[in-house]
């Protein structure tokens, strides 16, 4: 009953090169994140001008699970793993849309003002009541 032997295959694509390699077929020079940061996700998708979608990531789908995918280290991954795939399309400069409350509003854009690429501009377009619900009726006693 000795220690377990693992043994790793050399030479084998992780999921990260298989993403990167195919998303480096496009080139993208300038586009827009839309981040949508909720109190229990957060989603970056990172389109064109235009608005077609080249890559997106969410906090679920890189692991995180329950709470933990509404905190700022979550999102700060997301938008480590978005930036590197912008990286790879040469994305040079990027404009930002964002919707929620949550707190992985900045972490995303931090962690794409990292890698280099410039920030053109922030757009903020939470949805806002603009009267909310209506009040309860008053208790008649």
């Amino acid at each position: 009953m000795g220690k377990k032997r693992i043994v790793k295959k050399s030479g084998g694509s992780d999921a990260k090169g298989r993403s990167a390699a195919k998303v480096s077929k496009k080139k993208l020079a300038e586009g827009t994140l839309h981040i949508e940061a909720t109190f229990n996700n957060t989603k970056a998708v990172l389109s064109d001008k235009k608005g077609n979608t080249f890559a997106w990531s969410s906090s679920g789908s890189l692991g995180f699970k329950g709470a933990k995918k509404g905190t700022p280290f979550a999102a700060g991954k997301v938008g480590d793993v978005l930036a590197e795939k912008a990286e790879t399309m040469g994305l040079k400069e990027f404009d930002v849309v964002i919707k929620g409350v949550g707190q992985g509003r900045e972490p995303v854009i931090r962690s794409f003002l990292a890698k280099g690429i410039d920030l053109l501009a922030i757009r903020d377009e939470t949805p806002v009541p603009h009267n909310g619900p209506k009040k309860k009726k008053p208790r008649r006693v």
